[in-house]
């Protein structure tokens, strides 16, 4: 057994690292999402009064302004920003990622902490884990086991999900649940496994609308046993999407009792990958790149486009799919993981963007936007060897093929269980639900973008009561505990209901098992990966087939950090 401790002079591997911001601006105003976006924290709320930190409005779109009148409402929770007041000199500075390969029986000592982050140019306090950003990459084969010693050393209670393992029920991270919170100076000891080959991740699951927005996710990455499981590559790179949000003030406080943008989450308008601003890959003509994508944003739902280069899909979540397919682009979700092959097959810069298609809600029209993530720059030097022709090959993976073939009789069984995503709202004020009333005259299949800001910011988890809704039992979020046996597939039919006070997209996560999307609005899904986690556009019906194999109570809930800390997670309870 090794002892791998994370410290400033610990010599393991760098990732290759980067991203880049979009901003339309000059370096005085702070950046934006969105086109004719501005700051206007100069409204009559600014970053301190004294040493108390107050509300200040957020960055808002110049083509829906909001009246003065309704620019004086503050959110009725109070704001918090960690570190607050604290000189930023005094912590130490967030190192890049690092690849820790571990062993079975290896033992990690990690911690959480507050770290010196540096961001466009300017400092803020932050959070890590094991001092970087993202965290340490943990790399380990498929069936391996290993120990995680975590330290608590941020000033709020904390735990660590380990996401998409099918791990010991104890070690799940939930509190409350699996283990009680983890208080600051204390440790708590995870004991990982990995039955499953490919990219996963881990962060909190107390308060992450704060703490996981602020710098606490990292991935895993499993690897596969055999020989030839995926295609041939030249490199492998790891991509994990996030924003943050920013102005000429510094960070947006967050609520302290509650969270803020509690009806369609708290998008950033500072685009990161790999936790920074530039990122930049260097490539040779003809070369081939696996990247493994992870979405960590708080709720930006990803269109993810590799500036015409040809993208093969190869994995999912949990699995690869039952055939590799060629896609024009990737979309994740908060908490979802892609694999995908990239040929880069001219020697040219290719622009890695965010490609959406934005609503004006005000204007009642769709605006194409393009966030800029990166570049990746390709040589006129010829890659070596040439994979061309194995890129072009489409494969039939048959270990996932047999797979799933003992599920297949069931994939077409009626519901066990019947979920309806809904949403209830009180004490909002009146104009927010004129304007809603308003709206929802027209409802975007998804929210790829915060066309409301203000309102946005103004709903609170003490306002906004996001719902789960057994609709054979009419029991609702965590009233729900479903009994499951070990051995049970368990169909759910989850309908996003589209005339609920605000109806959004949903990514659904289920905690300690794997499932299939077996069909989408009643079409059956022909090509299917294992995963944890899948979007529910708004108005949709997707049915999942979950595999029972993992004993314990868990929890099932939307990945949106703003929607889970607003009531939208039930329980089930696995016997044997």
């Amino acid at each position: 057994m090794t002892l791998i401790s994370l410290s400033p002079r610990s010599v393991i591997s760098k990732i290759a690292v980067g991203a880049f911001v979009f901003s339309l601006f000059s370096p005085n105003t702070a950046v934006s999402q969105d086109h004719n976006m501005m700051d206007h924290s100069g409204h009559n709320m600014n970053m301190m009064m004294g040493d108390s930190l107050v509300w200040r409005m957020p960055p808002m779109i110049m083509s829906m302004p909001m009246s003065p009148g309704m620019m004086d409402d503050l959110p009725i929770v109070k704001p918090f920003l960690p570190g607050f007041g604290m000189d930023v000199s005094m912590f130490p500075e967030a190192r890049p990622s690092e690849i820790v390969d571990m062993a079975n029986g290896d033992t990690l000592r990690m911690d959480a902490s507050l770290v010196r982050r540096t961001i466009q140019g300017k400092e803020y306090i932050m959070m890590a884990y094991g001092g970087m950003y993202p965290g340490p990459l943990i790399r380990a084969d498929r069936g391996s086991k290993v120990v995680v010693e975590f330290t608590n050393n941020i000033e709020m209670p904390t735990t660590v999900h380990w996401h998409g393992l099918r791990l010991d029920n104890a070690f799940d991270g939930v509190p409350g649940v699996t283990q009680p919170p983890i208080l600051t100076g204390e440790t708590f000891t995870y004991e990982l496994k990995f039955p499953d080959t490919g990219m996963y991740w881990y962060h909190p699951h107390v308060r992450e609308d704060v703490q996981q927005d602020l710098g606490l996710f990292g991935n895993m990455l499993v690897d596969p046993t055999e020989k030839g499981y995926y295609g041939p590559v030249h490199k492998e790179v790891p991509l994990v999407l996030d924003d943050i949000l920013i102005d000429a003030n510094g960070l947006l406080p967050y609520g302290e009792s509650a969270p803020t943008n509690a009806l369609m989450g708290r998008f950033g308008n500072v685009m990161l990958v790999n936790g920074i601003t530039d990122y930049n890959l260097q490539v040779n003509k003809g070369e081939v790149v696996r990247f493994y994508l992870t979405n960590v944003a708080n709720t930006r739902t990803f269109n993810v486009v590799f500036g015409g280069a040809k993208i093969k899909i190869v994995a999912g979540d949990v699995s690869k799919y039952e055939r590799e397919q060629f896609v024009q682009s990737v979309v994740i979700a908060p908490a979802e993981r892609y694999i995908v092959d990239v040929y880069f097959d001219e020697a040219k810069d290719y622009a890695l963007t965010n490609s959406i298609q934005s609503v004006d809600h005000y204007r009642g029209v769709f605006v194409p936007v393009s966030h800029p993530l990166g570049v990746i720059s390709a040589s006129s030097e010829a890659a070596c060897p040439n994979l061309a022709s194995a890129f072009s090959e489409l494969r039939i993976n048959e270990d996932v093929v047999k797979d799933i073939d003992r599920f297949r009789p069931y994939l077409d069984k009626a519901p066990n269980h019947n979920l309806r995503l809904t949403v209830k709202v009180n004490d909002l004020p009146r104009w927010i639900v004129m304007m809603m009333e308003i709206d929802t005259l027209y409802v975007a299949p998804m929210e790829w973008n915060d066309t409301m800001p203000m309102m946005n910011w103004l709903s609170t988890g003490e306002q906004v009561n996001w719902i789960l809704r057994d609709e054979d039992t009419g029991k609702e979020s965590m009233d729900i505990n479903w009994q499951w046996k070990v051995g049970d597939m368990v169909k759910i039919r989850i309908f996003n209901y589209p005339k609920s006070f605000h109806p959004m997209h949903h990514p659904f996560h289920v905690h300690g098992q794997r499932f299939l999307v077996t069909h989408m609005d009643g079409v059956a899904n022909t090509n299917m990966a294992w995963k944890d986690t899948a979007i529910v556009p708004v108005g949709s019906t997707m049915d999942i087939l979950v595999d029972v194999t993992n004993l314990g109570t868990w929890m099932a809930h939307c990945h949106i950090a703003e929607h889970l800390h607003s009531g939208m997670m039930l329980s089930f309870t696995v016997t044997d």
